[in-house]
């Protein structure tokens, strides 16, 4: 079995834009390097956001949608620090990330725009290459991959890590069983090649390597309920695989589908990201596992150091929070404030300068 990858270094202190905090207002997250790669050097930092700005900056936020909870609570981080900060920020959803031309669309607003940068939660990696006016505003990398020699600040997860995180559950507990015959598991990851999808499919493929585990169905599809659901209910006629592995919207479609057929206890579910159902699931022993990556850390986090490098910080790299192994049953609620968005908020587009 592969060993982790990832060298943790517990680093107290780093560099003066990482001044000393109180455990109440440090965030705990990692700087990661190099930048942009699949594998990487983690350090563990202690890192202090803003509690004043110099100026009321304008922010102007780009995402492929808020059809889930995961930007969901993207943007609920976003907004609740853009109001903590009081400054103003305006967000911009493609619809879907097969829907480049759209946010290609949207970036033009937001440079004709009075907006002094932009967050941008690329449809795309190569997004900016297909771009043709000039781009004369900082650009932060939102969540996920942006490849551009002018972007060197990058707030999110190594989803790489995100799918060894769910695939090391999967190899550990099927070691544990010694079954006699190969598991059969299927996935459900998302769009394909966007987002975080096929480095999530990369990580997976390594944590399980050298296991009897043997990947019967990669399905791609967008992070849409419905499709998932056609997926699984195909996928279902054609066999009954060990494990389902998928993003949570396609997880929380396969919680019905299992209870529907009753493969409940038949069938194990893996998310490899937090959502409010996928808790819920863990908690009802209806899920397995799921990876958290803190999404509304994220969002707060990206607000803060777009602002900070405003006001004159150098590049951040990569950086965002750790990401959490979550097993089914053992979770308290209270500790994921910076996991999941309130359950009545719904998505918010802008933050005036009044707020």
């Amino acid at each position: 079995m592969r060993r982790l990858i990832y060298i943790l270094i517990a680093c107290l202190g780093i560099l003066s834009l990482f001044a000393k905090a109180t455990a109440a207002s440090a965030w705990t997250l990692e700087l990661r390097t190099p930048y942009n790669a699949k594998i990487q050097t983690i350090k563990t930092i202690q890192y202090t956001p803003l509690s004043s700005t110099q100026k009321p900056w304008r922010i102007c936020a780009l995402v492929p949608h808020l059809k889930d909870a995961y930007w969901i609570g993207i943007d609920y981080g976003l907004v609740s620090q853009a109001r903590q900060l009081g400054i103003h920020l305006e967000l911009f959803e493609a619809g879907s990330y097969y829907s480049k031309n759209q946010q290609l669309k949207q970036l033009k607003n937001c440079l004709n725009q009075p907006f002094d940068a932009i967050l941008l939660g690329a449809v795309d990696p190569n997004l900016l290459e297909s771009y043709s006016g000039h781009i004369n505003k900082p650009i932060v990398a939102l969540v996920n991959r942006l490849d551009s020699a002018i972007v060197t600040t990058r707030v999110g997860v190594n989803w790489y890590q995100m799918g060894w995180t769910a695939g090391h559950f999967i190899a550990q507990t099927v070691q544990e069983s010694s079954p006699s015959i190969p598991v059969k598991l299927a996935l459900l990851t998302g769009p394909k090649s966007v987002g975080g999808s096929d480095l999530v499919e990369q990580g997976l493929f390594d944590a399980i390597a050298n296991s009897p585990i043997q990947v019967s169905s990669i399905l791609h599809a967008d992070n849409n309920r419905d499709l998932y659901r056609d997926q699984l209910h195909n996928l279902l006629n054609d066999y009954i695989p060990d494990y389902i592995l998928g993003s949570a919207v396609a997880i929380e479609a396969a919680i019905g589908s299992l209870q529907h057929r009753n493969l409940t206890e038949q069938v194990k579910l893996v998310s490899s990201y937090l959502s409010p159902a996928i808790l819920r699931g863990l908690y009802r022993h209806k899920v397995a596992f799921s990876s958290d990556d803190q999404v509304v850390l994220q969002g707060k986090l990206a607000i803060d150091i777009m602002v900070k490098q405003l006001e004159g910080a150098y590049s951040f790299g990569d950086i965002g929070p750790q990401v959490q192994a979550l097993a089914q049953g053992d979770q308290q609620a209270n500790t994921f404030k910076y996991s999941i968005a309130p359950a009545d908020f719904y998505p918010i587009y802008r933050v005036s300068l009044k707020n």
